[in-house]
């Protein structure tokens, strides 16, 4: 059979139905495979980063595999961001790409290029996937095929690429007779996990002495689709919940354990919580600097810290732990679920009073807003009220995400998709594309900045134009809000690029243009009928939420301070009064 219909079959094996691409002629064999098939669907998107984009999120709810394709030179450095993402964010994706004939390759020919539009992606992509591989042998391509896509879901997952020239691709093979990966003594030589059982006992003797206990849940807890298990540790132990911004949706947010997001943009009383605890596990989180602060020595530093993750190098890293566990967070959980079959609940009911005075005192909304500006805190309750369960909540990155990871309301099956680790902006529109062909049942609701929307814009077409029901909600200041509130905190407000020299059309004429039916929101009493109206139906929407331009994201954690001690900072006195633990000494911000 024709090597590229081999490929096709394989993709489809692996239960993916959509390829996510943007044509071109070093992928045309693979494309014209697909053709007369009903049981993979071609997704041609605008860009092929919007491709790499909507294969994260594809596979984020497919919880398998997401696929996606463009041709060689421009094609393939297109999808180096989405490569990125998923590889930060633990995502199993295929990227494949065309390239130009082996006869036309130059190897390891001191000339630049040889062939059009030739170029080394596989040498470009290898710091951003756990495998990449140019296929020079159609002998070999179950081998690569299988290889790439175990590496892809096996432990820590990420994304894999192969290269495959276009000679590669139109060449006839014996299926039959191929190599398999799963028969090599490179498979038969993987390392293993270790055994844990030891560690288990020392982790439930501290568990035992623990009267102010903390789970942070990260984003691995989804990754590892341990959701069910954590629930059912929560429900086990009454032990309250903090998150990562990658594990806000890994429980419902009206569970009664659920206090909210710690980190540089968490909610203050939840990080309070996390500052005067006593023990800290932690689920499938690496501890990175919008979790810790830039004072990683201050954190949780009351607190005894248990840490289970599947990548052994992120153990240890940046925070002293007392347990370091290298696992599976969900065999974790299951082993430990099993364990407290024989545990007696601790009855820690002043600790939780003690959170709730927290979130009573310090709720995220402000308290005092002037006529006629929208609080977007506020505006993300009434925005997550009218969702519904089993939607897919898609941030792009800026203020807005900040917004609603503090104050969006996650309800039961709901999904927020973030773009963590890359933080790249324009993530959320083709990956709502991704969510909703992966689950066609639910609704996709984008969320994004004025910014974030105008990079991959152009993919209006593809939703208009399927009907894809999805929602569009830019939070519209009129700037490039994130950066702009850090150069009003730390340059003078000069307001470089941010506002001087940026601009944003009239984002509601664009959308029409496209045939998506459009609102506008100018004040907080609008929202409830405007959102009502926009979400009645399974069609796209596109609503503009007017903010002024100065709206910021409070609370913010700034340089040199511990997480308990956010802008607007509270005062010495009051913080030392609110604290379980010790404060810290004061450092200057630069």
């Amino acid at each position: 059979m024709k090597l590229s219909d081999y490929v096709i079959d394989f993709i489809v094996k692996q239960d993916v139905s959509h390829i996510f691409e943007f044509v071109g002629g070093a992928i045309v064999h693979l494309l014209d495979s697909t053709y007369e098939r009903n049981d993979i669907q071609c997704v041609s998107v605008h860009h092929e980063q919007s491709g790499a984009f909507a294969a994260e999120a594809y596979a984020r709810i497919n919880g398998k595999l997401g696929v996606a394709m463009a041709t060689s030179g421009p094609g393939a450095l297109n999808m180096l961001t989405g490569i990125g993402s998923c590889y930060f964010d633990s995502v199993p994706c295929l990227f494949i790409t065309g390239q130009v004939n082996t006869y036309e390759y130059k190897f390891d020919s001191p000339v630049r290029q040889i062939g059009f539009q030739e170029t080394d992606i596989v040498s470009v992509a290898t710091p951003l996937t756990k495998y990449a591989e140019l296929i020079v042998d159609a002998e070999k391509i179950r081998y690569h095929l299988e290889k790439a896509v175990y590496m892809a879901q096996s432990g820590r997952p990420g994304p894999v690429l192969l290269d495959i020239p276009m000679n590669i691709q139109r060449a006839q093979i014996e299926p039959d007779k191929l190599e398999s990966f799963f028969e090599s003594k490179e498979y038969k030589q993987i390392e293993k996990q270790q055994e844990i059982t030891e560690k288990l006992d020392e982790i439930f003797t501290i568990i035992g002495e623990a009267k102010r206990p903390v789970i942070l849940v990260g984003g691995g807890v989804r990754i590892a689709n341990a959701t069910e298990e954590l629930l059912e540790f929560i429900d086990k132990t009454g032990f309250p919940v903090v998150t990562s911004l990658m594990g806000l949706d890994a429980i419902p947010h009206d569970h009664s354990a659920f206090v909210g997001m710690i980190g540089s943009y968490g909610n203050r009383y939840s990080n309070l919580t996390l500052a005067n605890c006593d023990l800290l596990l932690v689920l499938g989180s690496r501890l990175d600097t919008r979790q810790t602060g830039t004072r990683p020595d201050t954190f949780a530093r009351g607190a005894k810290k248990i840490q289970i993750d599947i990548d052994e190098i992120e153990l240890n890293y940046k925070i002293k732990l007392d347990v370091a566990v290298h696992y599976d967070v969900k065999e974790f959980l299951i082993l430990a679920n099993d364990k407290l079959r024989k545990f007696k609940k601790k009855d820690i009911s002043s600790w939780h009073e003690r959170i709730h005075l927290y979130k009573d005192k310090y709720p995220t909304e402000s308290k005092i807003i002037e006529a006629n500006n929208i609080d977007p805190n506020a505006f993300m309750k009434v925005l997550s009220q009218h969702s519904k369960e089993g939607d897919i909540i898609c941030l792009d990155v800026g203020q807005h995400q900040m917004w609603a990871a503090q104050s969006f309301r996650l309800k039961k099956n709901q999904r927020m998709l973030n773009s963590g680790g890359m933080g790249s902006m324009g993530f959320a529109l083709p990956a709502a594309i991704g969510a909703v062909k992966a689950n066609p049942e639910v609704n996709g609701i984008v969320i994004a900045g004025d910014g974030g929307i105008q990079i991959n814009i152009q993919e209006l077409d593809l939703i208009a134009t399927q009907n894809l029901p999805i929602k569009i909600v830019v939070l519209n200041n009129g700037c490039l809000g994130m950066v702009r509130q850090f150069q009003d905190l730390y340059f003078k407000s000069r307001r470089q690029s941010t506002v001087v020299g940026y601009n944003c059309p009239d984002l509601i004429k664009i959308a029409e243009a496209y045939g998506i039916a459009s609102y506008e929101i100018t004040s907080l009493d609008l929202a409830e009928k405007t959102i009502a109206k926009a979400f009645s139906d399974n069609r796209p929407a596109f609503i503009n939420v007017r903010l002024e331009l100065a709206t910021v994201v409070n609370p913010k954690l700034v340089v040199n301070r511990p997480i308990e001690d956010m802008s607007p900072h509270l005062e010495r006195d009051e913080l030392k009064d609110i604290m379980l633990i010790e404060l810290v000494e004061e450092i200057n911000v630069p």
